[in-house]
């Protein structure tokens, strides 16, 4: 009886492809978790945890992004300058008004594990709040997303 070898991926033969993402329309919190799988790599049959094995993403739209229920006036973006009473916050809302792709980068970065390997992942993604995108010499090709 021949034992079978664990495949592991390497850096020098991972394939990375550039996918785009149409955000109008798409519940947040679902499209996040199907791109932060793409960014991973989970979506490949040579994912490999350790190795960056996943594809570029971009997403285009972002700020036609849907939400549930009264997410809009009801979900908090906090942030803290360091000092004391600095805490700032807005409404998700607010935060589409202002940076509609930050909305979407928060979100798949909560989906990601908090490691050096996952900050490296995020530099991958591309949001956009219009649905012009700088990266049509890469060819990406438009990413399924599953209801």
């Amino acid at each position: 009886m021949r034992a079978v070898k664990t495949y592991v991926a390497t850096p020098a033969d991972r394939e990375r492809n550039w996918l785009l993402v149409d955000a109008s329309g798409r519940t947040l919190g679902r499209l996040a978790t199907q791109i932060a799988d793409a960014l991973r790599g989970k979506r490949k049959p040579t994912y490999t945890p350790h190795v960056d094995t996943g594809d570029f993403v971009i997403v285009v739209n972002a700020e036609k992004i849907a939400v549930t229920g009264n997410k809009r006036q009801d979900k908090r973006y906090y942030r803290h300058s360091g000092y004391p009473g600095g805490l700032k916050s807005r409404s998700l809302n607010d935060m589409l008004e202002r940076r509609p792709e930050e909305v979407i980068r928060l979100a798949v970065k909560g989906m990601l594990p908090r490691n050096r390997l996952a900050r490296k992942q995020l530099t991958k993604l591309k949001v956009y709040a219009g649905p012009e995108h700088p990266h049509a010499a890469q060819k990406p090709q438009p990413m399924e997303i599953e209801q």
